[in-house]
């Protein structure tokens, strides 16, 4: 049997391409277990981390046919959830590159993404409560921060899923490439992060996801620990000799 999670591996960045074709890349327990591990690798050795799906789908949701056989101690182990919320805290960024369908636990994966790309064929949206069952894995949180509420909960409500240009009109997608360019173009974002510091980098998405009422005392700290780093001394003095050059 194919790896369910392809992984190739940089120096300053991991590419993960969720990989079940023949169920249009739908999330089952053996991914959710490899996502766990390959966490925990870029916990220990943080880098940016691009997700992508193969043969032009994103995924198409979680495993249906292992949803219907579990039950309630199942969903209260949160599953999905766990899992997503874990890549959402990695230190460094995480890109979503996202062609074709991107449902029901799919959209919550790449909800859970600092950035999301998506191709003219994206399709994202979250049916679950024409399955008899709610979007649990993040969306009902993470959503409304994203697009706002009233978005949100329409798209959540109804189980419409958006096309890329409504996807991007509603601030869902950051951008929309052609197909060809979505992982090239997931990569120049990755090399853009990489050019800075990855301390001030893993700073401010530690800033980012901090809950508002632990701003403004957050960037503070943050700020005071950056203001005695030698990388920070070096690039403003490299900035001040270009200056004068």
């Amino acid at each position: 049997m194919a790896d369910s999670l392809l992984i190739e591996r940089h120096d300053d960045r991991v590419v993960a391409t969720l990989n079940r074709p023949e169920v249009r890349n739908a999330i089952d327990q053996a991914m959710i277990d490899r996502l766990h591990v390959l966490c925990a690798e870029l916990e220990a050795a943080p880098r940016v981390l691009i997700l992508t799906g193969a043969d032009g789908v994103f995924a198409s949701g979680a495993d249906i046919a292992q949803l219907r056989a579990r039950r309630a101690d199942d969903a209260r182990a949160g599953i999905n959830t766990l899992a997503f919320r874990r890549i959402r805290d990695l230190p460094m960024p995480v890109i979503a590159a996202i062609d074709g369908y991107a449902l029901g636990g799919g959209a919550e994966l790449a909800y859970a993404a600092d950035l999301r790309l998506g191709s003219p064929a994206a399709r994202i949206g979250n049916p679950e409560t024409g399955l008899g069952i709610i979007a649990a894995a993040g969306a009902t949180w993470r959503l409304p921060q994203i697009v706002g509420e009233a978005r949100a909960t329409e798209l959540l409500l109804t189980g419409r899923i958006l096309d890329a240009e409504e996807a991007l009109l509603w601030g869902l997608l950051n951008a929309v490439h052609p197909a060809e360019s979505l992982l090239p173009a997931a990569h120049a974002i990755a090399d853009r992060i990489a050019a800075n510091d990855p301390l001030a980098t893993r700073s401010t998405k530690r800033a980012l996801l901090a809950p508002r009422e632990a701003h403004p005392a957050i960037e503070l700290d943050l700020q005071a620990e950056l203001f005695e780093s030698p990388e920070k001394e070096r690039r403003m003095t490299a900035f001040l000799e270009r200056g004068r050059a």
